[in-house]
């Protein structure tokens, strides 16, 4: 009995929290348009954590007062002798986004684009994110 008490024990995981701090809001975006196809982003790290580690952050980014939290997954790292992704020329992790539902995604995503849009502005924005032009604003042709 005292065997599969210990054992339990062994199973219980304190929920891990990360803090990723961005100093300057054109990194932020780097990272995210670089992977907001698969909903993610990269975190530069000598200390990844193991891939399926599903963790909480939360996100310092200039502009906005306080931090963004949002759950995510490591979904593949860079260690020093195992690359998964060498094209990153980086050691650190890939994160993959868990959103509660699709009304977070939405707000996350919208709150991205807005602070994409006031500090790039409009036409640099739409040419980044490869939006298309609004009506009235296309070139003829």
């Amino acid at each position: 009995m005292e065997e599969a008490a210990s054992d339990r024990r062994g199973h219980l995981r304190a929920p891990i929290e990360l803090k990723v701090e961005y100093k300057k809001l054109n990194t932020f975006f780097a990272d995210y348009t670089k992977n907001i196809s698969k909903g993610g982003t990269f975190i530069k790290t000598d200390k990844p954590l193991p891939v399926g580690t599903e963790f909480l952050f939360r996100l310092q980014i200039p502009k906005i007062d306080s931090p963004v939290e949002i759950r995510g997954e490591v979904v593949w790292v860079n260690e020093e002798n195992n690359l998964a992704h060498p094209e990153v020329g980086q050691l650190g992790m890939g994160i993959r986004f868990i959103y509660q539902d699709d009304a977070q995604r939405g707000d996350f995503e919208k709150m991205v684009e807005n602070l994409m849009r006031e500090s790039l502005g409009d036409h640099l924005y739409r040419k980044l994110m490869q939006k298309d032009e609004p009506p009235g604003e296309t070139s003829p042709a």
